[in-house]
């Protein structure tokens, strides 16, 4: 398992598209991927689950990866989240 703490640089934060957008990045992999924000952690390939986070640009969250593509789908969440 791998974990990372990153920074929101989306303009609008992780509303509906942006949300929509990282469940379906995240479903390319097959490792279990989490976000997690203080005490909560949701699964990252769930829609629902991630709306509830409603997290807005400069706030931080804790991506979880653990799997046999875990290193790559790190790469590919941090990339969308950082906006690089």
């Amino acid at each position: 398992m791998i974990k990372k703490r990153v920074k929101i640089n989306l303009n609008t934060g992780l509303e509906a598209r942006p949300v929509a957008q990282l469940v379906q990045l995240a479903n390319e992999y097959k490792c279990e991927i989490h976000m997690e924000v203080d005490e909560k952690r949701v699964n990252a390939k769930s829609i629902m689950g991630m709306m509830t986070l409603g997290l807005d640009a400069g706030e931080e969250l804790t991506i979880l990866a653990n799997g046999e593509d875990e290193e790559k789908a790190m790469r590919s969440m941090e990339g969308f989240l950082s906006c690089k």
